[in-house]
């Protein structure tokens, strides 16, 4: 078995428990879905907090040779395939991988696993990355921007996402009907939107009857309660 010792990051980040999944993360929208889905799966991990402002934290060497694209979350299980510890970045790769090794929360085979790919694969491609630029123009430095266009597109484009995602849970608890990694990628950014941006009116939030009442459910659940302070300040 490689030793995690082999892993760079951990020289600079040591594990407090070799057997544990090490867990390099902030309670950004992105490294909460992978806390919940831990604390979904009851499994034992160690979290290291990763500053994103700091340059000595997602920068160095150490936390790139993990992700090259210097961005959280990023993870190692000792216990990966064939018993080999494995590094994984990026939350879809991770939430799927987690999904696959606990046999929880994704479906293992036919439709019902690719329905809940794509919805993964919708939060990661759409949801996310608009949502992000709301948060930067409504909350953050874009806030100083006088041009009205670029807070009014991602405000107009938000929007027009949460139809989908109103319209996807009529009639439905969660995003394709049981509870899986698809609600852990989506829920996590909904909570940012009314949290941490404010922005539920500019961008149509609080006017998503099913959106409002799939997030207050998600919130509800302990493990998302526990995972939201994974790697806070």
């Amino acid at each position: 078995m490689t030793a995690l010792s082999d892993f760079p990051i951990t020289r600079r980040w040591p594990p407090v428990r070799p057997d544990a999944i090490q867990l390099y993360t902030l309670n950004t929208p992105n490294g909460i879905k992978t806390s919940v889905m831990l604390e979904e799966c009851g499994l034992d991990y160690d979290a290291h907090r990763i500053s994103i402002s700091d340059p000595e934290d997602q920068f160095t060497p150490e936390f790139l040779s993990l992700n090259p694209n210097n961005k959280i979350p990023a993870m190692i299980d000792p216990n990966g395939p064939d018993g080999q510890p494995i590094g994984i970045f990026e939350t879809g790769a991770i939430l799927i991988y987690l999904g696959d090794k606990t046999g929880k929360f994704l479906p293992k085979s036919g439709a019902a696993r690719y329905h809940t790919i794509q919805w993964l694969m919708w939060q990661m491609g759409g949801l996310g990355p608009m949502f992000g630029q709301v948060g930067y123009f409504h909350r953050y430095k874009g806030k100083e921007i006088e041009d009205p266009r670029p807070r009014t597109r991602y405000y107009t484009e938000a929007r027009r996402i949460l139809g989908v995602l109103d319209r996807q849970l009529e009639g439905r608890d969660w995003i394709t009907g049981d509870y899986s990694i698809a609600d852990m990628a989506v829920g996590p950014w909904l909570r940012t939107v009314r949290v941490n941006y404010e922005a539920e009116a500019e961008t149509g939030m609080d006017t998503f009857k099913n959106v409002q009442a799939y997030l207050d459910r998600f919130l509800a659940r302990p493990a998302v309660q526990r995972g939201i302070l994974v790697g806070a300040a």
